[in-house]
């Protein structure tokens, strides 16, 4: 195991992200992340939020193009995580708030996508109606799990005790 995380922490993308002189290293795959947690997080919350009020205002979720920016944000936030956990392996992988992170995110989308399903129409004529008390419930389990990862995602940069592999040997 230490010599996958040497192998990873010491490759020439990973040297290049941690330590690329300039903003568009490091700062910019960070940014990155930021950005695809708003659109995945944010317009999640949103429409937790959006569902909560009613359900005669939750009928059109499903065409409004917010299922596509929040599949957008995680395509954005899996590429930019994968090179914060390329340059950092060691202290990413060997942090438990890190899998507990993961498994969060996990459920969020999976809970984004469960009310986007509850809301759904059946038949195409108009929205499910009958599964607004349901949809509710997922809001509110999702609201939650979204507070949760974004805590334990900044809990990352704290919680660590090894920075590099070379720290294990």
């Amino acid at each position: 195991m230490i010599e996958v995380l040497d192998a990873l922490e010491s490759n020439a993308l990973s040297v290049w992200i941690r330590e690329f002189p300039s903003v568009f290293g490091f700062p910019t795959i960070l940014f990155l992340h930021t950005l695809g947690l708003a659109m995945v997080a944010g317009v999640s919350i949103a429409i937790d939020l959006w569902v909560l009020r009613g359900p005669t205002l939750a009928a059109p979720l499903r065409f409004v193009g917010l299922a596509r920016t929040m599949w957008l944000g995680f395509g954005i936030n899996a590429l930019s995580g994968a090179a914060l956990l390329l340059a950092y392996p060691a202290k990413a992988l060997t942090n438990w708030v890190f899998y507990l992170k993961m498994a969060l995110v996990l459920l969020g989308v999976y809970l984004a996508a469960r009310i986007n399903r509850e809301l759904a129409p059946s038949s195409g004529a108009g929205p499910a109606l009958g599964n607004a008390f349901e949809a509710r419930r997922w809001a509110v389990a999702s609201l939650l799990v979204w507070a949760a990862a974004i805590i334990t995602g900044r809990l990352l940069a704290y919680t660590h005790s090894v920075l590099f592999a070379s720290e294990l040997i």
